[in-house]
């Protein structure tokens, strides 16, 4: 099977239509039914594989980089009287287990990208549900401010995972309803248990929609809310914003090579070598001059390859167990990098880079491999790139006096960059004395190997004679555990302090789908989601509870 790649262009698209009008921009759904990233099912009733979300999530970074203009999205279907039938059964049915827990990743992070566009990029979302909203399409629908369903005595919205196919919706579905929407536990009970969903009055009641329209006024009343809330955004009025470039690696049989960010695979020891590169040369220090750059800047490009290195390891490369995580460069410009970018947050397009290597840097916290940070001669782990040393499952900072090793925080360590939690990497890490993180943070010390140790940023600071060793010891030791273990273990330290609707998603939820996908009441001979749509075949449940 051929590598899934995941850049792509509004010219390339075959499920979605991208259209502009004022500070208005219409995703529209028409998925092409015949062009399923992979053969064995048609893509009907406007449902979805992994590629009509690829599509989905270059389209919204396209809005908030390209078009500054744009301060609300209508999410529509280009289908009379269909909004979207959710993820295609059949593909789900057909894959497998690991592909179906990333397809899911996937979803939940594009969701969480058009969130992340509402709370910080002055975009508004509206769903405007023109039908039947099931599955996946309804959980498309959450993701949004708003939801608006035609009032046509038909159109539903539902979430059927339950009774027609004995898993749970694995885009967030579950928690966005009664976490992010506030619907009564027993009024969703219901919800979640009723193939054919909830339509008209009731959806409003129950607050599973935002209001209902007949569909003659429906697209203008939707579209005057959408012009309403657009007008509230702080968004430049006008554009042009910057292009996002092609980013064209270089893919070979043991790895892929960017600009920046290299990396590199050792198949027989289950092993990723991830480097990033530091910026080069004279950088941009005003927005005008990032504007020039586009998409060349450093930590966007940088970041930009760092995402498309990270699906390509976690789609492509199942078996890679654990990654090495290095950097190399002058700490010193990552730092001046950090200063404009801290200098000029006000600015629209800063603003956005930064969400960008905030999201990032998420996908790298929920990556279900071993990380593990070695920082020595040659490193860059300063400021934003130490951000990736945090993220780190442990870190290893080599201690030789003759080829000395720093580390250097920056303001970009203190707030900008928060996990899923709603903390920084630095407060997670010192949940029990929250107040060294000022400390850390203070007077822009550098901190050598044993510093660093002492003042908790790293993990061990082998000397130079003794790197070697234990640096391997801790690999082979690593690759020795059982992956499921490992991947369980890591989600369940990486994620102390509060709990948020994200950690909802990407822990408890994933967790309980992860193991439902598993289970023969799913996926079984005859479990509910192989026998779905097969003439004169039901499912049959081991009814026990465990």
């Amino acid at each position: 099977m051929d590598p899934i790649r995941f850049e792509t262009h509004p010219d390339r698209y075959k499920h979605w239509k991208l259209d502009f009008d004022g500070n208005l921009a219409t995703l529209s759904m028409s998925v092409d039914e015949d062009a399923g990233l992979h053969e064995g099912y048609k893509l009907k009733l406007n449902s979805y594989d992994l590629g009509v979300d690829i599509e989905l999530a270059d389209a919204i970074e396209r809005i908030r980089f390209e078009h500054p203009e744009v301060h609300a999205v209508l999410i529509a279907s280009a289908l009379n009287k269909i909004f979207c039938a959710g993820a295609n059964i059949f593909m789900l049915g057909g894959a497998e287990h690991g592909f179906k827990v990333n397809f899911c990743k996937f979803t939940n992070e594009t969701r969480l990208g058009i969130e992340d566009a509402s709370e910080n990029s002055g975009i508004k979302f509206i769903a405007a549900v023109n039908g039947v909203c099931a599955g996946g399409g309804y959980e498309l629908a959450l993701a949004c401010d708003e939801i608006y369903l035609v009032d046509d005595g038909n159109s539903t919205v539902s979430l059927p995972e339950v009774p027609l196919l004995g898993v749970l919706p694995g885009t967030g579905g579950l928690t966005r309803v009664v976490d992010k929407r506030k619907v009564r536990r027993d009024h969703a009970d219901i919800f979640c248990t009723v193939a054919e969903g909830v339509k008209g009055k009731r959806a409003v009641e129950w607050k599973l929609v935002d209001g209902l329209f007949p569909r003659s006024k429906f697209d203008e009343v939707v579209t005057a809310r959408a012009e309403e809330l657009a007008s509230q955004s702080d968004r430049p009025a006008i554009g042009p914003g910057i292009s996002l470039g092609r980013l064209d690696p270089e893919r070979s049989e043991d790895g892929v090579s960017y600009r920046y960010v290299d990396l590199r695979l050792d198949r027989g020891r289950r092993l990723g070598n991830l480097t990033v590169k530091g910026p080069e040369g004279e950088q941009p220090s005003t927005p005008d001059e990032i504007r020039l750059a586009g998409s060349e800047y450093w930590p966007l490009r940088a970041f930009r390859e760092l995402t498309d290195a990270l699906y390509h390891i976690r789609l492509n490369e199942p078996e890679i167990g654990t990654l090495l995580l290095r950097t190399n460069g002058d700490g010193n410009q990552v730092l001046a990098v950090d200063r404009v970018l801290e200098e000029h947050k006000g600015d629209w397009l800063v603003r956005e880079i930064r969400h960008y290597m905030k999201r990032t840097l998420k996908r790298l916290d929920v990556s279900s491999k071993s990380l593990i940070a070695l920082i020595d001669p040659g490193s860059c782990f300063a400021g934003t790139l130490f951000e990736i040393a945090l993220a780190a499952d442990r870190s290893y900072m080599m201690d030789d006096p003759d080829k000395p090793v720093t580390i250097q925080l920056s303001s970009m360590n203190g707030g900008a960059l928060p996990m899923g939690n709603g903390l920084t990497r630095l407060e997670t890490r010192f949940l029990r004395d929250p107040g060294r993180v000022a400390d850390i943070l203070a007077g822009g010390k550098s901190y050598g190997p044993v510093e660093a140790e002492e003042a908790g940023l790293v993990t061990l600071s082998p000397d130079d004679i003794d790197w070697e060793d234990e640096v391997r010891i801790a690999i082979e030791e690593r690759s020795s555990f059982s992956p499921d273990a490992l991947t369980g273990m890591e989600a369940n330290l990486r994620f102390p302090g509060p709990e948020t609707l994200e950690t909802k998603i990407f822990g408890r939820l994933s967790a309980w789908q992860n193991w439902i996908f598993q289970r023969p009441n799913a996926v079984g001979d005859k479990g509910a989601l192989k026998v779905y749509g097969k003439a004169g075949m039901r499912p049959e449940f081991d009814w026990r509870r465990t």
